[in-house]
């Protein structure tokens, strides 16, 4: 691996399109994602692990402790006007294989099925296989949680498998963790893929 591809498993990068910015994840961030997890309202369903508003600021640390151990990168996500409307990050890396995990995202309601997600997913999936040279991206998420279940299938990414009480929800209670993935392969027809529905955005 080269000392480019060394450095894109290290550090986050700012990635810019014209429906949303991602930028490395900071405690600065921390206000404006107590108001989207307020607003969305997700921490209160139990099959999701999004912080509850006087969380978030623990949820940031661990991110930030996790990512100078080499395990994620971590995002704040800006709308086009420059508005903080939620977070993601790459995690589980695997510089070996290499491959790497998309996840704990989570938006501000009002650009929830628009073009940020859509291009944030684009946005990382374009780093983790042309800057980072992954031969594998997957995705994870609850059997309980259809609506992401059916955005990740909506990127185009295949249905591995469920792993049977993989890990604990929020709540405690035993997860069925369903495993999605896109190969390096299948890369190039995804991104096809996500660019005509960003374009149904624009």
């Amino acid at each position: 691996m080269d000392a480019a591809s060394l450095q894109a498993w290290r550090e986050a990068p700012v990635l810019a399109g014209g429906h949303a910015v991602l930028e490395p994840l900071s405690p600065a961030h921390a206000d404006a994602l107590r108001v989207v997890s307020e607003e969305g309202g997700l921490h209160r369903l139990w099959y999701t692990n999004v912080p509850a508003p006087d969380r978030v600021d623990a949820f940031i640390d661990a991110a930030l402790e996790a990512q100078a151990g080499g395990r994620v990168l971590a995002f704040a996500v800006r709308d086009a006007a420059g508005e903080v409307v939620g977070t993601t990050r790459m995690y589980g890396l695997d510089p070996e294989v290499p491959r790497l995990a998309i996840g704990y995202t989570w938006y501000a309601p009002r650009v929830q099925r628009t073009g940020v997600n859509t291009e944030c997913k684009l946005m990382l999936l374009q780093h983790a296989f042309e800057a980072m040279g992954c031969a594998s991206v997957y995705f994870e998420t609850s059997w309980f949680n259809q609506r992401s279940r059916q955005a990740i299938a909506r990127l185009g990414a295949k249905q591995d498998g469920v792993l049977r009480n993989h890990r604990r929800h929020a709540d405690g209670t035993l997860r069925d963790t369903v495993v999605f993935s896109i190969l390096d392969t299948e890369w190039p027809g995804v991104r096809s893929h996500l660019r005509s529905r960003l374009d149904s955005h624009a």
